[in-house]
């Protein structure tokens, strides 16, 4: 019988990303664009349009619209609490046998507003798949800043 490497097996099964972005906005005006940037202003790779629908109240779904009952489920608001918290639960963008949460906590820091985003999933990822997933976070931090330039 083969030995296997339990420790080794689960850090292979998890994912836990933790990012803080600043943007120097009011804490309800980030919220509201953290919304947009998940919703219908969302983009996939190479900046291309991705027409993503979230439903901003507790149970409601975010998911890819492709049009005509077409499309993906990428979760479920499991919290939300405007303008300080969202939470969502799902496999997110992952189409294999994976759980997912993902928090946004936003909160006042001066004149700026702090979100810090934390992605935890547990699953069986293909080899190399979680190198690319923090690549999507990014491009949304990118654009919530692009909308609040620090010097005005």
């Amino acid at each position: 019988m083969a030995q296997v490497d339990a420790p080794a097996a689960m850090a292979d099964m998890t994912l836990d990303i933790t990012e803080e972005m600043r943007v120097r906005a009011p804490l309800a005006e980030t919220f509201a664009a953290l919304l947009d940037e998940l919703g219908p202003e969302n983009r996939g790779m190479e900046e291309r349009p991705m027409p993503m629908v979230l439903e901003a109240r507790p149970g409601g779904r975010w998911y890819r619209d492709l049009g005509d009952g077409n499309g993906h489920l990428w979760g479920h608001v499991q919290a939300i609490r405007q303008p300080t918290l969202l939470e969502i639960n799902g496999p997110l963008m992952m189409s294999f046998a994976v759980a997912s949460n993902l928090q946004y906590r936003l909160k006042t820091d001066g004149n700026e507003t702090v979100i810090t985003l934390r992605h935890t999933a547990f699953g069986m990822f293909p080899d190399g798949y979680k190198d690319a997933l923090t690549q999507g976070w990014i491009g949304i931090y990118r654009r919530l800043a692009a909308r609040f330039p620090k010097e005005k």
